[in-house]
């Protein structure tokens, strides 16, 4: 069931359009993640190499082999199986970036479960919606999450089995006098760990197809109810190319990996962990307990040796705002990709000086992800561009009627239909949003970009981003990448404020560097600054200073909560 592959890109001989010439998918008729990525390094050579470095809230260090993760998997796919659990059942996982959460999905995968991965940051409401929507048959989490499990269980009739880990790796007696808030459910409460310790013999490994469903990953529901993207085991490899090239032509000796995004989103899990274990390597996890700590994050990359990054962009911004980044932290990075939103130029320029490394932007989405992305040994990055297509996919920039426009033209970006393995299955339960999800050979996007002569994307932002202003199509992107240039800015959203004479205006909140001060001067040169950089028309009409910004789960800035904010405003007649 082992996939391997050659490399078919080398250094020194390799071009972009070589690589995409020569580039052909490999994917076999049976295809496992659990065997991929585990199963087959836990016996022979590869058995001690380290596989996870975990580090706790209390800076406690465990190291796990690829031989452990196995042993340990196997014996949690037994307790998973004396549940009741069977091939295609959901099992959701509501756990931080901990080895529980890792080895309920190898656990999962090794059985033929559909794992649901959720954020520890979900409330009551998000939390309903999705175990109800997938109707998950058992949860794994930990104590801190017992007061909001025992509120959403009676709304949850199928969730029969609930198992608990530790406050940290390992620790006995999880459930303690907190499982009483249960009593009384349907749902069964295990300790996870005294369940694993029991003697059992674990079941034979499922032989599972390459398409056959191995994960649903929700969407963030900008319109709408969130989709429940179902994915097959054959997306890791569809992830491949991408992680390959924008970590610089990845596997390199000495490569150890971390990501700050929580393996609950696919930029977490299948941008980083379980790729690195396909090619063997370490990955370093830590559990956050908060907010993202720049400086926590440069002390952890320093201490565990971390080569090979993935930082979104917000993260790597709130790094710029700490003085003496170069001097103060012996960060050693071989490789560095960045996504999830716009990165731009100004962070890139940070990047290059404080932590010498060019950032490989990547583009991808839920549904179809890792796709389009920078390799800076291969071909030179384009400040603001996200790159290209990688091998492997087909991307166009397409008009209103779904048909593709000459380069230079705004329109939105689709991926080409094809034998392609990390395209998504379908919407959970829901054929209609599948149906919509493509114009004929083409899935759209619903983000809009432009795609030069060259190949380079360009991202413009979310089509239901776009400010129409006194006439005036306008698109957020390139604003706040001006805004993050201007020597006071840390952070920066642009959104369409209603208007009475324009329709709409544009609108920034600007989160100001530590020593900035908020003023009507500085207003207006900001305003200057944009309006000197890119058009009269552009320039933000109106801006206000926030000390922080409603993020998403994965760190993107909620424009959407601003935009409503404007909206009731007006409505308010404020």
């Amino acid at each position: 069931m082992s996939y391997q592959r050659q490399r078919e890109f080398e250094p020194d001989t390799r071009s972009y359009e070589a690589a995409v010439r020569s580039f052909r998918w490999d994917v076999p008729e049976r295809f496992n993640i659990w065997e991929d990525v585990c199963g087959r390094h836990a016996s022979g050579a590869a058995s001690e190499r380290t596989a996870l470095i975990y580090e706790d809230l209390a800076e406690r260090v465990t190291r796990l082999t690829f031989r452990q993760m196995g042993q340990l998997s196997a014996r949690l796919s037994a307790v998973l199986a004396r549940q009741g659990l069977q091939r295609g059942d959901r099992v959701a996982v509501l756990l931080p970036q901990r080895p529980e959460a890792a080895l309920l999905h190898l656990a999962a995968y090794r059985l033929g479960l559909i794992v649901v991965p959720l954020t520890t940051l979900f409330r009551h409401d998000a939390l309903a919606y999705r175990l109800g929507n997938c109707e998950a048959r058992a949860i794994v989490s930990e104590p801190s999450c017992l007061p909001l499990l025992a509120d959403l269980l009676p709304e949850l009739p199928l969730l029969q089995t609930v198992l608990l880990t530790g406050e940290r790796f390992a620790e006995k007696n999880a459930i303690g006098a907190k499982g009483a808030l249960l009593t009384g459910t349907r749902a069964r409460v295990r300790d996870l760990w005294a369940l694993m310790e029991q003697p059992a013999t674990p079941p034979t490994p499922v032989d599972t197809l390459a398409s056959e469903p191995a994960l649903i990953i929700y969407t963030s529901g900008t319109t709408g109810n969130p989709k429940g993207a179902l994915h097959a085991h054959r997306v890791l490899i569809g992830h491949l190319p991408g992680f390959e090239l924008s970590h610089n032509l990845c596997p390199q000796p000495g490569d150890c990996f971390w990501t700050p995004a929580d393996w609950s989103w696919i930029g977490g899990l299948m941008d980083v962990l379980m790729p690195a274990w396909h090619h063997g390597l370490p990955v370093v996890s830590y559990q956050a307990g908060g907010p993202f700590d720049p400086e926590r994050a440069l002390r952890m990359m320093e201490k565990h040796q971390v080569h090979n990054a993935f930082i979104p962009p917000t993260a790597l911004k709130m790094m710029a705002q700490l003085p003496r980044v170069k001097e103060r932290f012996q960060v050693r990075l071989r490789s560095m990709m960045s996504g999830g939103e716009a990165l731009g130029a100004a962070t890139l320029k940070w990047a290059q000086e404080q932590l010498g490394i060019t950032v490989n932007e990547i583009y991808g989405q839920t549904e179809i992800n890792y796709i389009v992305g920078n390799c800076a040994p291969l071909w030179p990055v384009r400040p603001g561009s996200m790159g290209r297509a990688f091998p492997g996919h087909a991307l166009a920039v397409l008009d209103e009627n779904g048909k593709p426009v000459p380069p230079g033209v705004q329109g939105e970006l689709a991926v080409l239909r094809q034998e392609d393995p990390v395209f998504f299955l379908e919407y959970w339960n829901d054929a209609q949003g599948t149906k919509d999800k493509y114009a004929g050979e083409w899935a759209r996007t619903g983000d809009l970009g432009v795609q030069d002569e060259d190949g380079y994307l360009w991202f413009k932002g979310r089509a239901d981003d776009i400010i129409i202003s006194a006439g005036h199509r306008i698109g957020p992107t390139e604003i706040e990448g001006v805004l993050q240039r201007h020597p006071a800015v840390a952070l920066a959203a642009v959104v369409a404020a209603p208007d009475a004479l324009r329709g709409n205006i544009v609108k920034a909140f600007i989160q100001l560097r530590p020593r900035a001060k908020a003023s009507e001067q500085l207003k207006a040169e900001i305003q200057a600054f944009v309006k000197n950089t890119l058009a009269q028309h552009e320039y933000p009409r109106d801006i206000e200073f926030v000390d922080e910004f409603p993020l998403t789960a994965t760190g993107k800035i909620l424009r959407r909560e601003l935009r409503l904010r404007e909206s009731g405003k007006a409505q308010r007649g404020a």
